[in-house]
Formats: structure tokens, sequence, C-alpha cells
């Protein structure tokens, strides 16, 4: 045989793997509410494509997007209140799975079975929310809990979505790295002071932790904080100069779920604590003068995200300003490991 040409096994390793299509039995955030409306629509997300529909009451349903007869997209049929009609078919497939009606043969035996991939999906913050469960016929998920930013009234937020071309957890590592707003987001109007070295240093909290730079709290983006609440969050706040109106500093929330090998859904809600005529002269000003700002701020983290090799993350040399990154992907890894491990007792 030619060696020039033998075929070369390359096998993944497990963890990985699963890692990169998301973890299971979490909500994730899927796409902007406004995406979903009078049909079907298609997504992938989290190695699943995906089906999303609004029924009847206006409530958002999900299946994967295969019909369980021939496996023809059933973002393609027709939305009958929590059924979708599959327009290969007609083969009705409910909400929960369940295939409710054959009209080609009734009676058959795919009748009454549950044969599809549900999805429990919730809305929330301008957002839709699916629980990537291990289970495909998960009946009962934990309920969807939001940070206080996006559910307490006294916060006012816009929710910031868009997508990168590259790996989710290279997303999470640029926004556990606090550093490199002092070289990258230099110019920014909001992050021109603070020192360009630093110490940091690692504080465990009830839901995760936090790292943050020593000495350096509210002058530039100092701190990033990672939250499990049956979501996985990063936190942060960014100081505003008095010319960006009431409501102290500006807090983001950040969220970030698999597309594909090298795509992301990036979803940011900018957040402020105001009340009453606050509320109103923040939301101006964000309309009015900083949305745009910090847009071009995010896509100075886009540019050299989605230029890095997919292999960037196996050849680095990290040092003290990356202990955040070091703890969160050995953290994500032992999350990953108990996953395969329980679902290996199950078989």
């Amino acid at each position: 045989m030619n060696m020039a040409y033998a075929p070369v096994n390359f096998q993944q390793d497990p963890i990985d793997a699963a890692l990169a299509q998301g973890l299971k039995d979490l909500w994730f955030p899927v796409c902007p509410s406004h995406f979903v409306k009078e049909q079907p629509v298609s997504l992938r997300r989290l190695g699943y494509k995906i089906v999303l529909w609004r029924d009847g009451q206006g409530q958002v349903q999900a299946l994967e997007d295969h019909c369980p007869h021939r496996g023809a997209p059933l973002s393609l049929g027709v939305i009958l209140g929590d059924r979708l009609a599959c327009a290969y078919h007609g083969v009705e497939v409910r909400q929960d799975g369940v295939v409710t009606k054959v009209p080609g043969s009734p009676g058959c035996k795919l009748e009454g079975m549950k044969a599809a991939r549900r999805f429990h999906a919730a809305e929330a913050a301008d957002a839709i929310f699916l629980f990537n469960a291990t289970d495909p016929h998960c009946e009962s998920p934990p309920p969807l809990v939001l940070p206080e930013q996006l559910s307490s009234p006294e916060w006012s937020s816009f929710l910031c979505y868009t997508e990168w071309g590259c790996d989710y957890r290279y997303v999470i590592d640029n926004v556990m790295d606090p550093m490199h707003g002092a070289y990258l987001h230099r110019q920014s109007h909001s992050m021109a002071e603070g020192e360009i070295s630093a110490e940091f240093q690692l504080t465990d909290t009830d839901q995760g932790f936090i790292f943050e730079k020593k000495g350096q709290k509210g002058i530039n983006f100092d701190w990033t904080e990672w939250i499990d609440n049956g979501t996985h969050w990063m936190r942060l706040a960014i100081p505003y100069p008095k010319t960006g109106g009431p409501g102290g500093p500006f807090t983001i929330i950040g969220s970030y779920t698999p597309i594909a090998a090298r795509a992301s859904g990036v979803f940011h809600w900018r957040c402020r604590k105001v009340e009453g005529w606050e509320r109103d002269t923040w939301r101006f000003l964000y309309k009015n003068r900083l949305e745009q700002r910090h847009w071009n701020v995010l896509e100075q983290d886009r540019v050299p995200m989605e230029a890095m090799e997919p292999d960037a993350n196996k050849r680095e040399h990290l040092y003290q300003h990356d202990m955040g990154i070091v703890r969160l992907r050995r953290h994500y890894r032992n999350l990953a490991a108990a996953q395969l491990e329980k679902a290996g007792q199950a078989t």
C-alpha cells in the first residue's frame, strides 16, 4: 500500500465530543424570540436540527426537525396548533413527540408512538430557551432560572444576539479573560482606563466563581463571574462615565450555545439597574448613543476568535492571567465526564 494514501483513523476524545455539542440536562438560549413567528423555523443547535413553532396560544414548541416516518423536515409542514403535519406524507406529530395521525395508513403501528425527540421550550428575556435533555422524551425539566438582571423589575435590559464562526468554547474563553479588555478594547469609551498588567484571584460562589483583577475593581473590564443555576451564564460589569446616563455600572449577562463545529450562538443581555424616569433615560441613551459602540466592541472580539485555528486551544502557553480559563475548562471537562459516566450506567 502506498503509505501516502493510507487511511488515518482519528478517534475524537469522547469528553471533547460531548462538550462540542453542549452539555446535557441544561437550558440553553437558542434564538431571539422574534425568530419564531407564524411559520415553523428550523435551526441547528446542540448537535440537532430543531423545528420551533408557536401553537394556538402563542407558546413556543420544539421537536427534532425529523419526521419519524421518512425523515423529511417537519419544518416544511403545516402548524396544527400543538402538532405539525409533515409536508411529505401528512404524518402529524404532537409537541410531546407522539405521532397522532398517519393519514395514508390509519391505525398503523406508528400512530401513538413517541417517535420524535421533543425539546421543552421556555421564552424569557426576549429569547427562546430549550432544555437539552438526555432523555428524548423528558416529561418534567427543571424550571428555567434567570439571573436577577433579567428577572427583577429593578433592572432593564436589551438582548444582543449574533452568531460567530468559531467554537462556542472560544467565546467562553474570551469572556473569562478580563485582561484582553486593556489591550483589544483600549480605545473603547468604557475601557480606556485601568492598568495593562495585573494580578488575578479566584473566588468561589454558591453557583460558580468570580475571576478578578486585584485592586482594580470598577476601573475597566476587571472581573468575570461564571454561574450555573441550571443554565450556564457569565456576568461582568463595565464602568460607565457620567455621560453614559444613570444606573451605575453597565452589566452584561452572557450565554453561549453551540450551533456547529465552527459556529456559535452568542447571547449578551446589556443591563442596568434603573427605575422610573431613569429607565426611560437609559433606554433612550442606549438605543441612540451607546448600542453601536457596544456592537463595535463585540466586533473587536469576534475577529480574533473567528481567525483562530480550530486547534489553537491545544497549542497554548498559559500564564497567571489565564487561571480563570484553566479553572473553567477543567470544570467543563469534569461535567462532561460525569455526563458520560451517567450515560454508561444507563446502558
